[in-house]
């Protein structure tokens, strides 16, 4: 079963500094029957002005993953971490018992373009982590490429959950084949282009619920980007 979700239909916060589209219900956007899926709590797409950004603020108990479509952003944290994150970075930061953070936009004249993902842990009240990895395109072409995993396994950074990110460019005309474990579920986010998945189309900020499936094939109607997630 695949059950999309339309970029448009996403909830929508519009400020003079930032644009967010929210997959889940985040914030002032609520939606009864969005609540997340399995334990993926959060897919907002942020678009924020050269110079503006989100200010030090607090989170605790959720893994928080970053992805960077177009720009960079200016990290800074209450662990002492400090950092530019680009296209082709992975960034995960463990809120666990508590943390404070801020993210920039450093540019002066170039708009940030990223994904921010909050994954539950799987218990409360792990130590604060953070990891940034940089797993570039040549990586990611053709194939899904590990960037989140519970053991931390092929170079991805480690998150607190049974759950895996990965993150795959498609061309066109060379399909991507998945096989899904039986009884577990996942989520396609399409981050840039289109793709045909199991014959369903899917345009840039679409989104799709995975269950029942046995097998995948992600094909490009042009090189497209996406994220896929392998849930309990």
């Amino acid at each position: 079963m695949i059950s999309v979700r339309k970029a448009s239909d996403r909830g929508l916060t519009n400020i003079d500094w930032l644009k967010s589209r929210h997959t889940f219900s985040f914030g002032e956007y609520y939606n009864p029957k969005e609540q997340g899926f399995s334990d993926l709590r959060v897919i907002n797409e942020d678009w924020v002005a050269p110079g503006a950004g989100f200010p030090t603020h607090s989170h605790r108990d959720m893994e928080i993953v970053t992805y960077v479509v177009d720009g960079a952003v200016q990290h800074k944290d209450s662990m002492g971490n400090g950092s530019i994150i680009r296209p082709g970075d992975v960034q995960r930061m463990s809120a666990g018992t508590g943390v404070t953070h801020s993210e920039y936009n450093p540019s002066k004249a170039e708009e940030l373009h990223l994904l921010q993902i909050w994954i539950l842990p799987d218990r409360r009240g792990h130590n604060p982590g953070y990891e940034q990895k940089e797993i570039g395109d040549a990586e990611k072409r053709g194939r899904l490429r590990l960037i989140a995993s519970p053991d931390g396994r092929d170079g991805s950074v480690l998150i607190h959950q049974d759950a895996r990110l990965y993150a795959g460019i498609v061309e066109s005309g060379k399909p991507i084949a998945v096989t899904l474990t039986p009884g577990r579920r996942g989520y396609l986010h399409v981050v840039k282009g289109a793709v045909n998945m199991n014959g369903v189309a899917l345009e840039a900020g679409d989104g799709a619920r995975i269950a029942e499936e046995s097998a995948l094939e992600i094909g490009g109607r042009e090189e497209s980007e996406v994220l896929l997630f392998d849930l309990a």
